[in-house]
């Protein structure tokens, strides 16, 4: 029977990754950060320590790969998204995305907020790939800004107010404070009561200042 590694590694390089990648995070959620090491990652998928240090480095940029894959995953579930006509309609559906993203890779969003690995600090290359990854919702926030749905403003810091909203609400039904009969619903009264801020009114004005 092969192991994780020699399937992986049939199908290239990037496989390989995805599998050293999968695995360490499956170690993280079910025996914690103290049984994230080199040498337990390479046995579990079969592969030499080697191989684990040629690719991340070390410990560090194993844990900093887990980061960057966390919010590469993130930016295609936001590029997957519906792209509706409607800009209002388009930045509630990436935020959608971002809450179904959240549930499904529970792991992976606590290591990108949660500090997951006590010590970890994210390199810079690292801190780009998180705010790359949520391009789409700027972009979003323009075309609302552009369309006049939105009063002008600055479109990235609005993106953001909005992502404090919903990380918010999304970080409360995972740690199990929000039940499911009522974590959508919140989920969507809080996002759209923060959007309702930016709202032009029919002055083309703000109802915020």
């Amino acid at each position: 029977m092969n192991t994780p590694y020699q399937d992986a590694q049939r199908a290239g390089q990037a496989a390989v990754r995805t599998a050293i990648l999968d695995h360490a995070i499956d170690l993280l959620v079910t025996e914690g950060a103290a049984a994230l090491t080199m040498r337990r990652i390479a046995s579990g998928i079969g592969a030499s320590t080697k191989v684990l240090y040629t690719m991340f480095g070390g410990k560090e940029g194993l844990v900093d790969a887990l980061y960057r894959e966390g919010f590469a995953r993130l930016r295609r579930a936001q590029q997957r998204a519906h792209r509706a006509e409607d800009p209002l309609t388009r930045l509630n559906d990436l935020a959608a995305a971002y809450r179904a993203h959240a549930l499904a890779e529970p792991a992976y969003y606590r290591v990108m907020f949660e500090q997951a690995v006590p010590g970890y600090q994210p390199s810079a290359e690292a801190l780009d790939a998180a705010e790359s990854a949520f391009d789409a919702s700027v972009e979003a926030v323009q075309a609302c800004i552009d369309s006049g749905v939105f009063a002008p403003g600055d479109a990235r810091e609005i993106s953001k107010l909005l992502w404090a909203a919903a990380h918010g609400a999304v970080s409360l039904e995972i740690a199990g404070h929000f039940p499911p009969e009522t974590a959508a619903r919140r989920f969507h009264t809080l996002t759209a009561a923060v959007g309702q801020a930016f709202l032009a009114d029919e002055h083309g004005q703000g109802r915020t200042s």
